[in-house]
């Protein structure tokens, strides 16, 4: 792929050569000649464009396959823990910088794999930031997009969760629970797992 891109930098300077060397023997002809290399210029351009936009793709494509093989792949995401305990909203703002999001589970069986992951890269005994909270409107739980949840796995046997009211405004990923969901404070320090989108 970089060779092909090499070779449109190389085309492009080759016709870009000519039409800058070429002099025109008539001044009928320059007012055509002008507009025919402007329009070269622009398609050129454009080309270049495309070029640099391909290649930022691909750098963001290799760092998200670097992500997978530090974590996990599962079902078009990638999970990354990290074992540093941290508020919800400095792990968020991690997980952001690095151009992911909290880990959001959408189905039983992406909470089942997250839970099994934190098990073997954090610990069996640990709780995880999810990307959920309930921030705006007390028991209104919604992703980090601001969309209502598709799935949960709330505790609901024991403890009835959630049951922190106003206190307790961020989900938990509790691996002592069996992978179950507790609201928890925000200012809480928890560990936390980052998920990529993957094409």
């Amino acid at each position: 792929m970089m060779a092909a891109q090499g070779v449109w930098v190389m085309l492009c300077l080759l016709l870009l050569a000519p039409c800058t060397l070429q002099q025109t023997p008539s001044k009928k002809r320059t007012g055509r000649r002008d507009s025919e290399n402007s329009a070269a210029i622009e398609e050129l351009k454009k080309q270049i464009s495309d070029i640099v936009q391909e290649l930022s793709l691909l750098k963001e494509k290799q760092a998200l396959q670097t992500v997978c093989l530090r974590g996990t792949k599962v079902l078009g995401k990638c999970f990354l823990a990290d074992v540093a305990k941290k508020t919800f909203h400095a792990a968020s703002e991690d997980c952001m910088a690095m151009g992911g999001s909290l880990s959001t589970p959408l189905t039983g069986d992406e909470n089942d794999q997250l839970y099994h992951y934190v098990r073997q890269s954090i610990g069996p005994e640990e709780h995880i930031w999810l990307g959920i909270n309930d921030m705006v409107t007390d028991g209104q739980w919604v992703d980090q997009s601001g969309f209502g949840l598709r799935f949960k796995n709330w505790e609901t046997e024991i403890t009835l969760q959630p049951d922190g009211g106003r206190s307790q405004n961020c989900g938990i990923l509790s691996t002592t629970a069996k992978g179950k969901w507790f609201d928890e404070s925000c200012r809480a320090e928890r560990a936390f797992v980052c998920e990529f989108n993957i094409v």
